[in-house]
């Protein structure tokens, strides 16, 4: 396939753009095999036109079209000319919803250029070829391909526990992706449970998805697991060796807790289709904890409903409430905050190993293992398996939606942010980099989102042949835009309040293209300038005094936890 053949009209002069809280701008639109630019007509002298919108294609969810102001005219004929009927005073406007939420407007003249643009927008928007993607031709000057892609090596992680305990191992079994084609090439497992028995126990469980672990809790040795479903099915199946791989992590006379993110209604009706739970008889030591957690369609719907909302000028207060409420986001948050928060307690508080699943053990137990991370450990708040390729498909405007999307990755950095919010020394990231990550994962000129998995990207050579969103988050001059001036390492765990008076909506991202930021982004250049112009003593005051201004108690009680 030719970006060629997908682009009906490549230019277009006197274009409209207009967008909220934007200027009119007016200019040339061009349409590239990634991108849409408008340059604004030159200001004489031969000055050269000014880049207003530079645009990636793939950024667009959804493109609507408006064509008005019909009327039609026959030019005067010369001689032996045919006749001749054309289009007269026709012009047409174009909406584009993108996956970032933003939303722009051209107004172009002329019927048919505004339908062959819409049409090629469409077109190229829905190019669904990983290699024909934008960071597959994307080459900055300033950054290496290889740069970025080692930055959180597992093999780094493996050698901190080791330095702990022998009860774990580094496992290659999975080199070809032939156990678990969703699992990474290298996996940590109990030293005591060989190869074989992995391979065994991973074809008891959906898609390979054995238990493997996810984080070493350092305090006192306890350990958090994340695998899928077990098949028991109907007729409750068993498999010894993923029994053995279970008790293997607990000592005698321990106790541990699986964390099902699934209704026990819907535990049992997987069940009955193949799926299942670990049946107490079989596993003795661990008890099972049921804390359901939306994902699919519902979690999309909530998405949907949500930016609607935002989008609505004409609400009122009473309105604005009802529709937030009912749109159920922040519900989402709260779930998904208590079962990271459940996790991490039985881990610290309760000193029990946790293991974490649902059905496919893809998305909500990615959620809660990650989120439980961020508050157990100050590591996990710093600068230093999720399928994107499906789930960040479409954003909340596409009209063609799939079952597999889900905002799951846009609920976690939710999830993130009011942690960020209600610890605002602990981590060492402000909402710039949450932001970036959220419009990287659905569009991006990186590589890093791409794809589903280890394997996928393997065959894709997307290592090799694309450059890393985080070699450019950790060059010097942008990583400081990313940094939270007010850090200062916390060695505590931080134990969030789930309560509705402590968790607030997301305005930086929701309404990030709705009303203006102009005034918190000077608030936060100001802040950056007078942290950076004090010495530490005068950096602890100024943190002192932001604390008392903060309103919500988890926040003024942090430090002294």
């Amino acid at each position: 396939m030719e970006f060629s053949e997908l682009i009906k009209t490549a230019t277009v002069e006197s274009v409209l753009l207009a967008g909220t809280g934007l200027p009119p701008v007016r200019g040339t639109l061009c349409i590239t095999s990634h991108h849409l630019l408008l340059s604004s007509c030159p200001g004489g002298d031969g000055q050269p036109g000014t880049v207003e919108l530079w645009l990636l294609i793939r950024n667009v969810d959804a493109v609507e079209k408006r064509v008005q102001n019909l009327g039609w005219y026959q030019p005067p004929r010369t001689n032996g000319s045919p006749r001749d009927t054309r289009l007269a005073g026709s012009s047409g406007t174009i909406t584009l919803r993108c996956k970032d939420l933003k939303v722009l407007q051209l107004e172009i003249p002329g019927m048919e250029e505004c339908l062959n643009i819409a049409s090629s927008i469409e077109a190229l928007s829905s190019v669904d070829s990983v290699m024909m993607m934008y960071p597959f031709f994307y080459r900055p000057q300033d950054l290496r391909l290889e740069e970025g892609w080692h930055l959180f090596p597992l093999e780094q992680y493996f050698q901190k526990i080791a330095a702990q305990t022998s009860q774990w191992r580094l496992s290659d079994l999975n080199r070809d992706f032939t156990t678990c084609p969703t699992y990474p090439a290298g996996v940590i497992v109990p030293a005591a449970v060989s190869d074989d028995t992995l391979r065994r126990a991973a074809r008891f469980r959906q898609g390979g998805r054995f238990p493997v672990l996810s984080y070493y809790h350092p305090r006192n040795g306890t350990v958090m697991l994340r695998s899928s479903q077990p098949l028991t099915g109907p007729n409750r199946k068993r498999c010894p060796e993923d029994e053995v791989l279970l008790g293997t992590v607990l000592d005698e006379g321990e106790r541990g807790f699986i964390i099902d993110t699934r209704s026990a209604q819907a535990a049992k009706q997987a069940r009955m289709m193949g799926g299942g739970t670990e049946p107490k008889s079989s596993y003795p030591q661990w008890k099972r904890l049921h804390r359901p957690l939306e994902r699919g369609r519902p979690l999309q719907e909530s998405f949907i409903k949500l930016v609607e909302a935002c989008n609505d000028a004409s609400l009122s207060m009473d309105r604005w409430l009802s529709r937030l409420e009912s749109c159920r986001w922040l519900s989402h948050v709260k779930a998904a905050l208590s079962t990271a928060c459940l996790a991490a307690q039985c881990l610290d508080r309760e000193e029990a190993s946790v293991l974490v699943h649902g059905a496919e053990g893809t998305d909500t137990t990615l959620l809660v293992t990650a989120l439980a991370q961020v508050i157990l450990d100050p590591g996990c708040r710093t600068m230093a398996g999720h399928p994107f390729h499906l789930r960040c498909a479409r954003s909340a405007y596409s009209h063609a939606r799939l079952k597999q999307e889900a905002p799951l990755f846009l609920l976690f950095l939710d999830c993130v942010w009011q942690l960020s919010r209600q610890f605002p020394f602990s981590l060492e990231f402000g909402e710039s980099l949450l932001l970036a990550l959220f419009d990287n994962a659905y569009a991006s000129d990186y590589g890093t989102f791409l794809c589903n998995n280890e394997k996928e990207r393997c065959l894709c050579k997307v290592k090799e042949n694309t450059h890393s969103l985080w070699a450019w988050l950790n060059q010097p001059e942008e990583k400081k835009k990313y940094l939270n001036p007010l850090y200062s390492h916390n060695p505590l765990v931080i134990w969030p309040s789930v309560e509705p008076q402590s968790l607030q909506l997301w305005q930086g991202l929701f309404f990030r293209w709705i009303r203006p930021s102009q005034y918190l982004d000077e608030a936060r250049a100001e802040m950056q300038r007078l942290v950076e112009a004090n010495e530490a003593p005068a950096k602890e005051s100024a943190g002192s005094r932001l604390s008392r201004s903060l309103s919500d108690p988890a926040a003024r009680m942090e430090n002294e936890r």
